[in-house]
């Protein structure tokens, strides 16, 4: 029964971690567009103040307030693929046991 529960356990882990994917995406995908959205518009006075587009890009990444915008979208971005691993993981598990409970408890006709 140790291993019923271990993947009962599991199970409802992998739940909360499916429903946690819902909230991490949706981080992820605002601080990506936000980053962009402000980095569009530092390109656009830049470019407007004269300088090369090809220079504006560095520039407008090198702004402290455009850098921790990138900052917020690669660590949201990490969480994120932290967590789909998580559930890569889990269900990983979850197949373990459920081939061990299949060996001590399964079917003798396969």
């Amino acid at each position: 029964m140790d291993l019923w529960n271990k993947k009962k356990e599991k199970t409802r882990a992998l739940d909360i971690a499916v429903k946690q994917l819902t909230k991490t995406g949706n981080d992820y995908a605002e601080a990506f567009a936000r980053y962009r959205m402000e980095l569009a518009k530092e390109l656009v006075i830049l470019k407007n103040d004269g300088y090369a587009i090809t220079l504006a890009g560095d520039i407008a990444r090198g702004k402290p307030e455009i850098a921790k915008l990138k900052f917020k979208e690669i660590s949201t971005e990490a969480i994120y693929k932290a967590n789909l691993e998580e559930i890569n993981v889990l269900k990983l598990q979850i197949k373990i046991l459920n081939n061990q409970l299949e060996r001590e408890w399964g079917n003798s006709d396969k």
